[in-house]
Order: C-alpha cells, then sequence, then structure tokens
C-alpha cells in the first residue's frame, strides 16, 4: 500500500550528520540488494511514496533520507551546503547500515550527489577499493550537464543578491505557481498534493535556505569535467528515464546525453515533466525494474 504523507513522516528514522539530525526512510523485503534513492531540490525523500512500495518488494534494502537542509532533516541557517556534503551524508549512512554494496536511484539535485558518488566508486576501484561497491545507475530529469540546464527564473534570482530577500518572503502561493509549470500539463499536482510539497519546503523554515541549496547550479559548472566525466568513463550500468515535457531538463537534455555518454541506455516517458516518479510512477518502475533485470548477476 502507498504510504500516506503522515505514515511516511511517523515512520521516518534519524541518524546524525556532522552533529544534525537527518530523516531517512527504509524498507525492503525482496532480493534485489540494496536501494539508494536520492531526492532532488527542492523537495524530498516523500518524492518517491508513489513508488516506494513496489521498490521495497524488489529490493531486499530500500533507503531514502531527507538531505540536510532539506525534508523533515535539519536545515541549520550557518551551514556549507555542497553536493560533496551531500554525497557524504549518503556514504556515511550507508557505512553506518552496514552497506558494502548498493545500487542507485536519483533524481535532479540528487542526480549530481549520484554523480560524485559515481565519481569516488571509480576512484576506489581504481586504487583497488571494494568498501562501498556502486552496481548501477538509473538516473530521472536533472542537470547532468550545465549546458543543458535550463534555470527557472527562480533559479536565477536565488543566485543574485536579491536571493536571501527572495527566499525570506516566498510564500506558499508563489512557490505552487513557480513548482507546477515543471510538471506535464497533464499531470500537474493537485492542491493537496501541493500543500505537501510546500510543507516539506516549509518545514523549520527552510525556504528561507533555498538561496544557499541553489548553489549547487555554479557547483556543477565549477566540477563538470569530474561529474561529466564520470558518466563517461564508468563501467557501471547506466540508464536515464525521462520526462521529455520538462521544461528545465527534458529531452533537450537527453539528446546532449546521447551525445557524450557511450552506449546510451534512455528512456522517454511522454507527456511527462519534470517529476517522473510522482508523475508517472507505473511509467517510471516500469522501466527501472526493466532495467535491474537486465543487468548481468555479477554487476
Amino acid at each position: 500500500m502507498t504510504p500516506t504523507f503522515e505514515s511516511w513522516r511517523a515512520g521516518g528514522r534519524r541518524y546524525s550528520h556532522r552533529g544534525h539530525d537527518i530523516f531517512w526512510q527504509a524498507g525492503g523485503e525482496g532480493a534485489g540488494g540494496t536501494l539508494l534513492c536520492i531526492h532532488g531540490f527542492p523537495t524530498a525523500s516523500w518524492d518517491w511514496a508513489a513508488v516506494w512500495p513496489e521498490l521495497c518488494r524488489h529490493f531486499s534494502r530500500v533507503i531514502a533520507p531527507d538531505m540536510i537542509g532539506f525534508g523533515w532533516s535539519a536545515k541549520p541557517r550557518r551551514y556549507p551546503y555542497s553536493i560533496f556534503d551531500q554525497a557524504d551524508l549518503h556514504e556515511n549512512l550507508l557505512r553506518a547500515e552496514g552497506v558494502g554494496r548498493y545500487h542507485l536511484l536519483a533524481h535532479d539535485y540528487g542526480d549530481t550527489v549520484a554523480q560524485e558518488l559515481l565519481a569516488r566508486h571509480e576512484q576506489r576501484r581504481a586504487a583497488g577499493d571494494a568498501s562501498l561497491v556502486l552496481e548501477s545507475v538509473c538516473l530521472l530529469n536533472g542537470g547532468l550537464f550545465p549546458e543543458t540546464h535550463r534555470a527557472r527564473r527562480v533559479q536565477k534570482l536565488l543566485l543574485t543578491p536579491l536571493g536571501p530577500l527572495l527566499a525570506a518572503v516566498m510564500n506558499e502561493r508563489s512557490f505552487a505557481r513557480s513548482f507546477s509549470a515543471v510538471f506535464g500539463k497533464q499531470t500537474r499536482p493537485n492542491a493537496a498534493e501541493m500543500r505537501q510539497f510546500w510543507e516539506l519546503l516549509a518545514h523549520q523554515h527552510g525556504n528561507r535556505i533555498a538561496h544557499k541549496l541553489i548553489r549547487y547550479i555554479p557547483e556543477r559548472r565549477a566540477n563538470r569535467a569530474r561529474w561529466v566525466g564520470a558518466l563517461q568513463t564508468t563501467a557501471v550500468p547506466l540508464r536515464l528515464i525521462n520526462g521529455p515535457a520538462d521544461p528545465i531538463s527534458g529531452e533537450h537534455m537527453v539528446e546532449r546525453y546521447r551525445e557524450l555518454v557511450p552506449h546510451p541506455d534512455t528512456v522517454l516517458l511522454p507527456g511527462i515533466g519534470h517529476y517522473p516518479q510522482v508523475e508517472d510512477p507505473a511509467g517510471t518502475l516500469k522501466a527501472f525494474l526493466a532495467f535491474h533485470r537486465a543487468l548481468p548477476r555479477n554487476a
């Protein structure tokens, strides 16, 4: 049964990262190993709720944290938010839970965290370090290439000196207007769903640090060689599942992926926007689970 918003929060676990409280969700009853799910900006692990029961049926462990600064995790005002630190958060949680091998499913901001985790995996592999092995990576819509990322107006403004003021005055109405535009025309959130997204953002006044979290955009540009290079050189199986109606990282991003990534494995979900796992959970699951069934046994 698909969890409710209330049961998702009530059933969450807690983990400490750099002295800050991190919310995370866990499940699993299958035989497919460990799956780590990494959410996007500006939402949280709740994004995976519609696909969660099926993921748990197929994997022995499914782990989905709210990254620091997001959802029901701590949102410190003075904190060095970065992709590298978020990657540390995930790796430290895996190690704390005794995980040595894992699969990845990521979305949006989480795609960039996944690229950093992939780069680290390749470094460990080259050094003969098998302490934490990444077995496969499945990416949903996200800014994999800085040159194809079409930032929304609000994202651009958050990066300017006006960013702190814009974050401070952001409210549910302005958020909903901007956020709904990244979904497909027929798959936009209803009022209740939009309220849930806003509650996750506004928890502990998280909207007031949006200008700090958004720094991942220039971070992507500064680390393009490392993060795009990880996709181009890895032997880890990759699949990209994309909602082509996404104005930020839709079909135009897939075209670039096919140009740059060797032997590209891509799946497009017609009419779907930036949140495939929310807008079309059945289509997303079908593409994701087919990818896993096709993995080599020793992948």
